[in-house]
Order: C-alpha cells, then structure tokens, then sequence
C-alpha cells in the first residue's frame, strides 16, 4: 500500500471496535501516564533506598536511556518488521502489521505514533517482571531511564511525522524518512542512527549527500 500522507488519515487494525478503540491513543494523555509511572516508580526506588549514592542511581538511570537506544533498535528491526523475515507466515505478517505495518502505511496518524496505554501498562508490568528478576530492586531506576528513553523517542518520533521539524532534529528526521519512503531495511534508529552505523543498516542513499 501506498502511504497516506493526509493528516489525520487513520487505518483500521482490529474488526473489534473494543479492540480498535484500545489500539489508539492521544500522544498527550499516553505520555503523561508514561511520566505518571516513571515517577511512581522513582518514587518507591527512593524510599526503598535502592542506592545510597546520588550518583549511582544516576548512572543507572542515564545507561537505562541508553539502553533504551539498543532496543529501539532491535525491535523496529526484527520485531517490527518480522514479515521480511518471515515473508510467508501470515502469522508473522500479522504481527508486524499490528504494531508497525499500520504506521507505514499511514505515517501521520497520530494516535498510533505512541504505544496506547491499555497494552503499554501490560508490556511495562512485563518488563518490570524482567528486570526485578534480573536485577532486583535496581529496577526502580533502571525502568524509569528505558521509559525516559522510549519518551524521548516518540518525542523526535512525533516532531517527525506531525509538525514542521525543528532544526535540531533535521537530521533525525531525514533518516526516519529514508526508512519509510525509500528503504524500509535501513535506518532503523529513530533516537539516533548510532545502531545503524555499528550494525551496518546506514541508508546507502544520500550518503555522499
């Protein structure tokens, strides 16, 4: 399908208008109960003490945003686009298009450029689950940096789709736009291109630009 580039155009994802309705959100409201629950959960690290050493915890917190860059990564990669892995399982078509073909085929839709909160909650108690198994405790500070990560993420992801882009993101928003207007098996970094350099998926075109 060709994108709709229309403002405002939206796709249907679900027959059920139960699950359609679950499957969008305002960007305001989603990214305030994103801001809610990381600060509930800075909150109880604080009081459980989780570090005694103000520095400690923000190194935590700042290395969790930068892991969020490494799985921003990965899962627009090999999740989001598992279809062209898995060019026949209509299962896997499915999947991709459910949390990301959608968005490809209409990029201006702005209720899907961030994860609604009905299934967001459900991923977050999962990887909370993760991480206390992991690394305890820690996960009071480690889950509020990945999820100021994936905020500031659909912060640049937003400004590129929606409004006139600012300046300081021109660059960001160049590249997001070569993954879905020319190559969608390159450029897979929306924070930052980084990934894209270490792993070899920089768009070819434009380079020498």
């Amino acid at each position: 399908m060709k994108p709709n580039n229309t403002n405002n155009a939206q796709g249907q994802i679900f027959s059920s208008k139960y699950l359609e309705v679950l499957s969008r959100a305002n960007p305001k409201v989603s990214a305030l109960i994103y801001t809610l629950v990381i600060v509930f959960f800075l909150v109880v690290g604080y009081r459980l003490n989780v570090t005694e050493h103000f520095t400690n915890a923000l190194i935590i917190f700042l290395f969790a945003m930068f892991f969020w860059t490494f799985f921003e990564y990965l899962a627009h990669r090999y999740f989001f686009h598992l279809d062209h892995y898995f060019p026949k399982s209509k299962v896997a078509e499915r999947v991709a298009y459910i949390f990301h073909g959608i968005h490809h085929d209409y990029p201006r839709d702005v209720s899907r450029l961030i994860m609604p909160p009905a299934p967001g909650l459900l991923i977050i108690a999962v990887l909370f689950a993760i991480g206390w198994f992991i690394m305890g405790t820690l996960t009071y500070l480690f889950l509020p940096g990945f999820l100021t990560g994936y905020l500031l993420y659909t912060y640049v992801h937003y400004k590129s789709h929606v409004t006139p882009v600012p300046g300081y993101l021109k660059y960001q928003y160049r590249h997001h736009a070569l993954h879905h207007y020319k190559d969608q098996d390159q450029a897979f970094g929306v924070s930052s291109p980084f990934w894209d350099w270490v792993f070899g998926t920089m768009p070819k075109i434009g380079k020498e630009e």
